[in-house]
């Protein structure tokens, strides 16, 4: 693990300085913070359809002073910030927000439920948001503070607001629009409803799963329901074929190996008395092993052509949208869980021991640069615990401030340290 003692007396100094003015300014932003992530609870918008909150963000960023750049189609939002006087080399550290919702009713029966029909952050996409705001806004003073503590230094910021997390094709679109160039490293967090409001859990290494979205489509011949020898019955196929798959997938990697496959939508037929031409099954493949993801699809094809051939039909099999893994960078990691002991104590700080089976288009980013994500605790206390997306899902709103100073302190962790990126690990 790599160590941020800050052993030299001028940045020590320089740290405890930023640190101190960091959490007044965020106590004074807190109200604002509060009522930023509540308007966006109660309009939230699907991937892809983040206009309104494209433009609020840029409007709150404009309204202190900085210059957002708002992304093709309207949706997305990036915008650097330069406190200080930094070397013309000093790396430039990327926070990113997710700013989409989901498909799913609001049931709250609070004032700032979803005011969109069907429509919820049952995920804490507004509150990522909101803590990312109060990292831009807070930072915006702090130039004083290296003038005077440290001068002749400085932070280098990029905000990445982005748009389509849940559909994970937001961070591909914000890296081909440029979101990550000359950025050095990157950080993110996410909420975490099984842990209190005040706590933080780091992993370091793999995070997530790599996903890979399976279709079939198993072609047979339609036929009456009281003839099926006239017939082929594909959803005769589909059942043998998600029999075999749930079986067989688990006995071919290393039982060691974390990895889940599951069939989640099954397509077929009109009506109850015909056999159908066609069946189509769509699930999701998930693992934390790049080789063990290679041999499950490998497998997958194997066991497809098998049933195939046993029941005369034809199957077409498609892997589509593959996400990789997000693997914490380990200097970046220890960053962030130094900065979560300095604000959160010590004792408030985990580690976690096993990595997620989720996916999480964070890991777009951290194939060109070395990033990190923090499990940050927004779990009310003594509250029955409304796990992420489910409809009552909420957060103790403390956490838009703690999550704002993590994230701010940890940029300045790393810039105070740009070696340990340079080097990697």
């Amino acid at each position: 693990m790599t160590s941020f003692s800050l052993d030299q007396t001028e940045i020590r100094a320089c740290y405890q300085a930023f640190s101190k003015q960091l959490e007044q300014e965020l106590n004074e932003l807190e109200p604002a913070l509060i009522d930023i992530r509540r308007t966006l609870h109660k309009n939230p918008e699907v991937s892809g359809e983040e206009k309104q909150t494209s433009q609020l963000i840029c409007k709150t960023l404009r309204d202190v002073g900085l210059t957002p750049q708002l992304m093709q189609n309207e949706i997305g939002v990036i915008t650097d910030v330069t406190l200080g006087t930094p070397a013309p080399d000093a790396p430039r550290i990327a926070i990113r927000a997710d700013i989409d919702a989901l498909r799913i009713t609001d049931q709250k029966e609070v004032d700032y439920c979803s005011h969109n029909p069907g429509v919820g952050h049952l995920c804490g996409h507004d509150a990522h948001t909101a803590i990312a705001l109060g990292a831009a806004l807070s930072s915006r003073s702090f130039t004083e503070i290296f003038n005077t503590e440290w001068p002749g230094q400085g932070l280098r910021l990029r905000f990445i607001f982005q748009p389509a997390e849940e559909i994970c094709m937001g961070a591909r679109w914000m890296v081909e629009q440029g979101a990550m160039e000359n950025v050095a490293a990157i950080i993110g967090l996410h909420m975490d409803p099984e842990i209190e409001a005040g706590t933080a859990n780091i992993r370091y290494g793999v995070m997530t799963a790599f996903c890979d979205e399976v279709h079939f489509e198993i072609h047979g011949t339609g036929a009456h329901a009281a003839r099926p020898h006239h017939g082929n019955d594909p959803i005769t196929t589909a059942a043998q074929l998600i029999s075999s798959l749930y079986q067989n997938l688990p006995r071919s990697i290393d039982s060691r190996m974390p990895a889940v496959f599951t069939i989640g939508q099954i397509t077929s037929g009109q009506a109850p008395n015909v056999i159908p031409e066609i069946a189509v099954l769509k699930g999701s493949l998930r693992s934390t092993n790049d080789h063990a993801r290679e041999i499950l699809h490998r497998r997958i094809e194997d066991i497809t052509a098998g049933i195939a051939q046993s029941t005369g039909t034809r199957i077409e099999t498609l892997f589509k949208s593959p996400l990789p893994a997000v693997v914490n960078d380990s200097t970046i990691s220890a960053a962030l869980e130094q900065a979560s002991r300095d604000i959160l104590g010590s004792e408030q700080v985990g580690l976690i021991d096993m990595p997620s089976m989720g996916g999480e288009d964070f890991s777009i980013y951290l194939q060109s640069t070395p990033g990190s994500m923090l499990r940050l605790g927004c779990a009310k206390p003594g509250q029955k615990t409304a796990f992420l997306h489910s409809p009552f899902f909420d957060i103790d709103e403390r956490v838009l401030t703690l999550g704002s100073r993590i994230l701010l302190q940890t940029a300045l962790l790393l810039s105070l340290n740009p070696q340990l990126i340079k080097k990697g690990s």
